[in-house]
């Protein structure tokens, strides 16, 4: 009997629990075979992270530092452990599944926790739960790689639940879950979407203090408000060692500000607008929200047989058309690449729904923040807003890809339509009122499906920037094929709206039973995003194991560059250098992908890596063999002060040893100082980095004299390697400016003479230097970052103080059931 009790209320929960995982399964039924998913970002950042994993596998330690991207930058956002936080052993056993399994599995849970805080009957919040895990940005982002936005997305929900749970139900119960769920969701390390998180938060607070002030219980709301940032101190403090390094790297990192005066309209505090304005959803766009192939689908999509454009390949002979429409431009959008956001068509439709039947401060938070989300993505396209954020809001200007804030908007519309509808099922609003809102709900979302079905060319001309590759009768062929793929995707939408609102009105006129209408929902919410999903995420996702191994071994490039076991760099030209990642896996790379470089090498990158690259290029165009590549390099300044060794043409071909690489470290007779980081950045592509140091006049007082003679005895070399400490050994007869071919980074470097701590500073724009003294001594670079030693004692306090929280109330709650009524 005891044991009865306590199941029959978890009874639905269990359930619940058993059709997530049955459901993940089953969409990713390719584990089940073996298979692991393969993702770009994913095999990124598995090479990103290589050096740094086998320091780790070899030492137990942190190295913190990698020399394997971008001639060095800090391990903090690629893959660096956190002793402190105590709490990431929960968050582990919450990912024990396979990923990508883990993610959806998470991501529903994650919404139905979401739907039980807004007290919804558990049958509804499965369904629901379903409605708002199926949106197709979650599966996109999977098939990307982006596994850190995909788990921050699973734990947004729960956490903005418990935050809602706390203003109108239970304070304390809210505050402990929030202090939970916002422990994951800072966690899950992906700052840009906690940060998008906290805009819909900050709408909320607004709204729910108006009404507050309007309902004259404004004491209730600075109780639970005081209350709250209880939790929010103790989770940012256990993980408090991952933010710090990471705001202490940003403001070194294309995330802060630049030294440079150059194009200043175009420059914030943090990214430059058209960086970070760079994928921005067109207004328009927004419609794929309800029809998912508004704007053609993704960037490289496939075509069928009974296509125009296959037809229009078979007409004209040409060769393999099979093949050719397996791969063709169909997005025809104003962003660079992309996949649709859909939110679902039956989901838009019940959140419109929702905007005539719900009362009260949930109704404006939500609308008003789904508005924000929306116009927030526009990003270039409604500069007015866009522009206002990025210059005074705090750090949002740090982030890129605005058209990611449409993740308020596939929150709050599911979360609404959701609202309504659980309203409706509770028999808490009018019939003839829910009759109204459905009838408008009907039309405007069918009619507008509608419209698009008999006027497609309402939508605009259906042209890409890509179709000037093709001849005219094909870039003819596919617009047709977008305005069909349009129609289509309308037609479907309406069907689903349709279907949609003929269960509500069921249930309403006494056709269907409460749960059987719940049972009929849950099914046409799969069958609606299910499909859609699949166009971006499938089996052919997934390969076995070895064959991504196979794909991921050395070339023979590689090979033969790693025989030289000395420290030097690689340049790869038979990729694109600065987005991939491929040739950190095997070497210490000029080059790699990653969102936030450090930003003085990305300056330079743009000034003279580029540039230089380019002029090798074009002599290896017109090279005959290996011998009229000598020389090539005598000009690259920049790729020679950074060591570059070696240069990758081909995979299966020698590669190009390049005879002017500066070396780990050199002497150089004479200092050459700049005013500002204008003049120092220019004075890269004039000067001579074997004799001479560009240095800014802030390091002045550390260099003593005007000149530095050689004697061609003295000597400097490195001795020993690590990714966080390099020990040199050298010889000189008087005393000399050294130049490190090492990148600067203050925040954590330091520079030992002989054990004997010492200045150093910085030189070439973006390398190291320092003044030695005559005679032979050592010199030793460590990097060892105080922010990570305070970061972790902090994050480890405050995760003792949440497990001391959490017991204390267990034990208070046991205390409690124990006594007689």
């Amino acid at each position: 009997m005891q044991i009865r009790k306590y199941i029959k209320p978890a009874l639905p929960h269990i359930i619940a629990i058993v059709i997530f995982l049955l459901i993940t399964i089953v969409y990713f039924y390719p584990v089940l075979e073996g298979k692991v998913l393969k993702t770009n970002d994913g095999t990124v950042a598995s090479n990103a992270a290589k050096e740094i994993n086998n320091f780790r596998a070899e030492t137990g330690k942190e190295a913190l530092w990698t020399n394997s991207m971008f001639s060095g930058m800090p391990a903090y956002l690629i893959s660096t452990q956190y002793p402190g936080n105590l709490i990431k052993y929960a968050d582990k056993i919450l990912r024990i599944l396979k990923m990508p399994l883990s993610v959806l599995f998470l991501s529903l849970i994650g919404f139905y926790i979401l739907l039980l805080l807004f007290r919804f009957n558990p049958w509804l919040a499965i369904a629901g739960a379903i409605a708002c895990a199926f949106s197709s940005y979650f599966f996109i982002i999977l098939g990307a790689g982006h596994n850190t936005k995909a788990f921050a997305l699973a734990y947004m929900a729960p956490m903005i639940g418990s935050i809602f749970f706390a203003y109108r139900y239970n304070a304390i119960k809210g505050a402990l879950l929030t202090m939970l769920f916002l422990t994951f969701e800072i966690m899950a390390n992906h700052p840009q979407i906690t940060y998008y998180s906290f805009l819909c938060l900050l709408v909320f607070g607004i709204t729910e203090f108006a009404f507050a002030v309007r309902n004259k219980t404004i004491n209730s709301f600075l109780k639970t408000s005081f209350l709250l940032v209880v939790p929010f101190i103790i989770a940012f403090g256990i993980n408090f060692a991952s933010l710090y390094t990471t705001y202490e790297y940003s403001k070194f990192s294309i995330r802060g500000k630049s030294e440079l005066t150059s194009n200043t309209s175009n420059r914030t505090s943090g990214l430059d607008k058209d960086y970070a304005t760079q994928w921005s959803y067109g207004v328009d766009e927004t419609l794929t929200l309800i029809i998912p192939n508004f704007k053609g689908g993704s960037t490289v999509g496939a075509l069928s047989q009974n296509s125009a454009t296959y037809k229009a390949l078979k007409s004209n002979n040409i060769q393999g058309p099979e093949k050719i429409i397996q791969s063709l431009p169909l997005y025809w959008g104003t962003q660079p690449g992309t996949s649709p956001v859909y939110a679902g068509s039956i989901v838009v439709f019940l959140f419109i729904m929702g905007l005539f039947l719900i009362k009260g401060q949930v109704k404006w938070w939500l609308a008003a923040a789904t508005v924000l989300g929306i116009m927030l993505a526009w990003g270039k396209n409604f500069m007015p807003l866009t522009n206002f954020f990025l210059d005074y809001f705090p750090g949002y200007n740090k982030f890129r890809a605005v058209s990611m804030t449409l993740v308020i908007a596939e929150f709050t519309i599911p979360l609404l339509g959701l609202i309504g509808l659980k309203e409706i099922f509770d028999g808490n609003i009018d019939k003839n009122k829910i009759i109204k809102a459905l009838k408008w709900a009907v039309g405007i979302t069918g009619g507008l499906c509608l419209l698009f079905i008999l006027l497609p060319g309402l939508a605009g001309r259906f042209t890409s920037s890509y179709d000037s590759q093709y001849p005219e009768w094909m870039a003819s062929a596919l617009r047709d094929d977008r305005k069909t793929m349009l129609r289509a995707d309308a037609f479907r939408s309406l069907i689903f709206i349709l279907l949609g609102a003929g269960v509500i009105f069921a249930f309403l006129f006494d056709r269907l039973k409460k749960n059987n209408a719940i049972l009929f929902l849950a099914v046409l919410f799969i069958l609606d995003m299910w499909p859609v999903d699949k166009r971006y995420l499938n089996a052919d996702n997934f390969e076995q194991k070895t064959a991504i191994a196979k794909s991921g071994a050395p070339s023979e490039a590689d090979k033969i560059i790693m025989n030289d076991k000395s420290y030097y760099r690689v340049l790869n030209i038979s990729v694109s250098p600065f987005q991939d990642a491929s040739t950190s896996a095997f070497h210490n790379s000029i080059g790699g992908y990653h969102g936030a470089k450090i930003r003085r090498y990305q300056e330079l990158i743009d000034t003279s890596i580029t540039k230089e690259i380019d002029d090798f290029y074009a002599i290896l165009q017109k090279a005959q063999s290996m011998e009229d590549l000598k020389g090539a390099l005598k000009k690259g300044n920049a790729l020679n002060m950074l060591n570059t060794k070696y240069i990758i043409i081909s995979p299966d071909a020698q590669p190009v040893v390049n005879s002017d690489a500066l070396g780990n470290a050199w002497f150089v007779e004479t200092p050459v100082f700049v005013e500002n980081a204008d003049q120092e950045i220019m004075e890269i592509n004039k000067f001579n980095p074997s004799s001479e140091a560009i240095i800014d006049k802030q390091f002045k007082s550390m260099v003593a004299n005007t000149s530095y003679p050689l004697n061609v005895s003295d000597t400097i070399s490195l001795n020993s390697y690590k990714p966080n400490e390099l020990i040199y050994k050298y010889t000189s007869s008087g005393e000399r400016l050294v130049v490190f071919s090492d990148i600067y980074y203050p925040a954590g470097w330091k520079a030992y003479i002989d054990k004997t701590e010492s200045a150093y500073f910085r030189a070439d724009y973006v390398l190291r230097a320092m003044i030695v003294p005559e005679g032979t001594h050592e010199i030793k670079f460590t990097f060892n970052p105080e922010s990570y030693t305070i970061g972790n004692k902090v994050s480890l306090t405050s995760s003792i103080l949440f497990i001391l929280l959490f017991i204390g109330y267990a034990g208070v709650s046991l205390r409690g059931k124990k006594r007689p009524e």
